[in-house]
Parts: C-alpha cells; sequence; structure tokens
C-alpha cells in the first residue's frame, strides 16, 4: 500500500479543479504550489546539506525577473551601450530564469561554502538584500517600485500544433501540479544518488567525510547549484501567473514561509516540504473562514510552535515511526556517512 500512496496523492491532486468551486481557494492552491517549489529547493541546502539559507528568495526572485523580462523585452543602456532585447515566449523566459539562477546558485555557493554557520547565513541574507536593491534601483530595467507589469501568461505548444495560453486558474494549477512532480523525481534521484549520499554525510559529520575523501566545496556548490535553479523555475512560475512583480518579491517573509515549510513538514525528508507547503499554504484560507483577521495570524503562529514543540523533527518523519518505517532524513544519514567512501570523488 505504500508503495501506492505516491500516486493516490497525484490523483488525488490531479482531481482537485474538477470538483472544487472556489477559485480563490483554486489560486491559493497555486500560489502555495509555486512556494511548495521554492521551499523542495531549499530542503536541498537546510535538509541535506544542513546549510541554512536565509537569502533563498534571492534565486526565486531572480528566476521571476529574468522570465518576465525575457518576455517583456527590454531596452537599457549599459556603459554607453544600448542593449535592446525582443520579447521571446514565456516559456523561455523560465528556462532562461532557471539556469541564471543555477549560475547565480554556483557563484554564490563557491563564495559562501567557505565559511560555515552563522557566517554563511549571513552571506546569503546580504546576497539577497544585495539582489534586492539592484531591483529597487535599476529603473530603467527593472521599473524599480513601480513593478513590472503586463507579463504575459505561460503558453504552450508548437507552431506546427498552435499555441495555447495558461489564463485560467486550473490550467496553472496543472502545471505547478507538474512542476512538483517532476521537481520530487529530481530531488529523489540525486539523493538516492552519490550524490545525495555525500551530502548527508557532510550534514552529518563533515570531519569524517573529508576524512574518506569527500570533497566538502564540491558537494555543497553542486547542491547549492539544483538549489537555486528550482528556485528559479518556481519565480518564473509566479511571476507569468501572477503577471506583476515588484522589488517585494525578494521580502524576507518570503524565505521565512520556505523554512517554515520545511522545518514543520519535516527538513531532509522527501515529502516534508510537500506536506509543510500544503499546511501553510491553505491555513491562512482555512482560519480565515472561522475567525477574524485579528485572530488569524495569532493562530497561525500557535499552530507552527505547536508543531514543532510536539513534532520537533516535522511531521513526515513522525507520521513514518507511528507507522514503523524509518525515516529517510536524520535517521538514514548516521547509515549514508559510512557508505559514502564508495562515491565517485
Amino acid at each position: 500500500m505504500k508503495r501506492f500512496l505516491p500516486y493516490i496523492a497525484v490523483a488525488f491532486f490531479a482531481s482537485v479543479p474538477l470538483w472544487l468551486q472556489d477559485q480563490y481557494f483554486l489560486h491559493t492552491l497555486v500560489v502555495s504550489g509555486i512556494f511548495m517549489l521554492a521551499a523542495m529547493s531549499l530542503n536541498l541546502l537546510l535538509g541535506y546539506t544542513g546549510q541554512l539559507s536565509l537569502g533563498h528568495v534571492a534565486f526565486f526572485g531572480i528566476g521571476a525577473y529574468v522570465s518576465a523580462l525575457t518576455s517583456l523585452g527590454f531596452s537599457v543602456s549599459i556603459f554607453g551601450y544600448q542593449i535592446t532585447h525582443e520579447p521571446w515566449p514565456p516559456v523561455v523566459g523560465v528556462i532562461l530564469g532557471t539556469l541564471v539562477a543555477g549560475l547565480c546558485g554556483y557563484l554564490i555557493g563557491k563564495l559562501a561554502f567557505r565559511v560555515r554557520g552563522a557566517y554563511f547565513v549571513i552571506v546569503t541574507i546580504s546576497f539577497a538584500e544585495v539582489v534586492r536593491l539592484v531591483a529597487l534601483n535599476w529603473v530603467e530595467l527593472t521599473n524599480g517600485p513601480l513593478a513590472l507589469p503586463g507579463i504575459p501568461p505561460l503558453t504552450l505548444g508548437f507552431e506546427w500544433t498552435g499555441y495555447a495560453t495558461l489564463w485560467g486558474k486550473a490550467q496553472n494549477y496543472y502545471v505547478v501540479l507538474v512542476a512538483i512532480i517532476v521537481a520530487y523525481v529530481i530531488i529523489k534521484r540525486l539523493v538516492y544518488s552519490p550524490f545525495g549520499r555525500a551530502m548527508i554525510a557532510l550534514r552529518e559529520n563533515e570531519t569524517l567525510a573529508m576524512s574518506v575523501g569527500i570533497s566538502v566545496t564540491k558537494y555543497l556548490v553542486l547542491a547549492a547549484i539544483f538549489a537555486g535553479a528550482m528556485a528559479g523555475a518556481a519565480g518564473g512560475l509566479y511571476a507569468h501567473y501572477i503577471q506583476i512583480i515588484d522589488p517585494m518579491i525578494f521580502m524576507f517573509l518570503n524565505t521565512v514561509t520556505m523554512v517554515i515549510m520545511v522545518i514543520t513538514g519535516g527538513k531532509g525528508t522527501l515529502a516534508g516540504p510537500v506536506v509543510g507547503g500544503i499546511i501553510f499554504g491553505l491555513a491562512p484560507v482555512v482560519l480565515r473562514s472561522y475567525v477574524g483577521p485579528e485572530l488569524q495570524w495569532i493562530l497561525y503562529g500557535l499552530l507552527m510552535i505547536l508543531i514543532v514543540y510536539v513534532l520537533p523533527d516535522g511531521i513526515v518523519p513522525a507520521i513514518e515511526r507511528w507507522f514503523g518505517r524509518p525515516s529517510n532524513s536524520a535517521s538514514d544519514g548516521r547509515s549514508l556517512t559510512l557508505e559514502t567512501s564508495k562515491a565517485p570523488q
């Protein structure tokens, strides 16, 4: 039965637009799914390498801005040279946003992973703030605080088949659902590969991992590349769904939202960010139906504190223990540490 549980979950979520009539609730599911995708990327760093990135929203915002500018077009003067870009299809913009965010993950990883602990956190926060200030002050390119309006929605198809523009919430819901499934499969393949075992070994005991020949910088930078690229893809989807972005996309609250999804769901587990994303993405909407706005966020915070207090390892590890199934997070890390000596260097 456990083997078929993921397929049952996918079938259930695929059926949601067929019976859900509340369009606002469906909109909430789309936005929650996008942030769930970003939380899954953060889980690669926080859950599997043990590195807390409080500037992860920078990759999300970079993906959003690159995708938006690619599809809108721009004309900007750099060092006296006028650079003009004609609009490209939105799908190309999402792909470029993913690649640019992954490249930024590589550059920041090479710099930041030379430090650890609080120093790494400071570097990531500083990076996010620098990117926010660029988006805010480079008015000629980003329109600054006036935002980038009129971002075209995603279009799917080919020239010989015709293009379908994704205007509806249900259509975007399915795009986000497919993106989450693809990201889940990629992360699962990474985690259960020698690369993933090396990441877990570094999280559990970095000194021991180095003693068996694991390159710390190499594997941490690779994790940063994958995490940055996935967050960039999430940002691109967000930009084309909301169709307007401004520098507020880089606000610290968005990173906090991703961290909450990872911690409460269960860091270092495949399903943790998904479960945490569902609960804390939908909690404000559900609470709004029963309490006033003055109590809504108080109950939201109390719910988070209760989960962390009662289930310190997260929801998914607790469920796996209840059903007698070993968690694939911290409990696997100690056993995988010794296996990583076989990982290719």
